[in-house]
């Protein structure tokens, strides 16, 4: 408007429509989110956050008042896993207990996951459901992709849902990972007296100073693991933890800048566990 005067909402929403529309497969992280009063809806469907989509916006909402709305929300991602409430749980437990704020959101909403200040991806079952599942929720992979992986929004996979983060998982054939960190998911090889599943509790081990999510644990922290196949992973520095299964050192943490995750159940190991889910609350990477 000319002279400096405030748009009304008519005026808002006609700029905004050619604000974003006249930039191709690009919109902003708070306009998705917020809905109003631009009420950008068909940006749901492209594919990619553009660096500096955000402070481009033209409307205050666009300079932080709609994601600081957003900044306790945690959003624990719905796509059919098996352990999606029992990792509900636990997380308002470790909110409370960490004095975080946080609220815990099950969602599929790709927005809710663009909006919110962490994001949880849990995962029970076998790998090529589970890659299956995910896929299957519209737009989430994308806003997983545009918060995480190209954004700075810290992450936790558990169990499967860590096992999502490699470019292959060998469980019912080839299955591709979201190629987040290098390496492929293959059988554990049993040996003498050790049966697969891997099931039970298991000490961590580290191969120097504890990741700030793994610290605080005690000596010799022993966590839940229930699964058949673990992350074989390319470069040992994404390795934050492994777990003695006889001769073999398996992967129990992965961490790379804001992604983490573990193959173990911080859910079902009690107060280590919720230790963990605390740190990773009120983790900054």
């Amino acid at each position: 408007p000319a002279g400096g005067a405030v748009a009304g909402p008519a005026e808002a929403r006609t700029e905004a429509r050619a604000f974003f529309f006249s930039v191709p497969k690009a919109y902003c992280l708070l306009c998705l989110s917020m809905q109003a009063p631009c009420e950008v809806v068909s940006c749901r469907d492209c594919g990619t956050l553009p660096l500096g989509a955000r402070e481009a916006c033209p409307f205050p909402h666009g300079r932080g008042e709609a994601k600081s709305a957003a900044m306790s929300l945690v959003a624990l991602i719905d796509y059919g896993s098996g352990n999606l409430h029992s990792a509900g749980r636990a997380l308002r437990e470790a909110a409370r207990l960490s004095g975080s704020g946080h609220e815990i959101r099950i969602t599929n909403r790709a927005e809710d996951i663009l909006a919110a200040e962490r994001v949880v991806l849990p995962g029970v079952g076998h790998f090529a459901d589970c890659a299956a599942g995910l896929r299957a929720q519209a737009g989430v992979v994308e806003a997983l992709e545009a918060a995480c992986l190209n954004g700075n929004t810290p992450f936790l996979g558990i169990c499967v849902g860590m096992q999502l983060l490699a470019e292959t998982g060998r469980e019912d054939g080839a299955t591709p990972g979201l190629e987040w960190i290098g390496g492929e998911v293959s059988r554990i090889q049993p040996g003498e007296g050790l049966r697969v599943p891997h099931m039970g509790w298991n000490g961590l081990s580290f191969s120097g100073a504890p990741h700030a999510v793994l610290a605080g644990l005690g000596p010799e922290p022993h966590v839940y693991f229930t699964h058949s196949y673990a992350f074989s992973v390319t470069d040992p520095a994404d390795v934050a933890a492994t777990a003695s299964y006889g001769a073999q050192a398996i992967t129990a943490a992965v961490a790379r800048d804001n992604l983490f995750g573990t193959q173990f159940h911080p859910e079902k190991s009690q107060g280590v566990g919720l230790r963990i889910l605390s740190n990773f609350l009120t983790w900054t990477p």
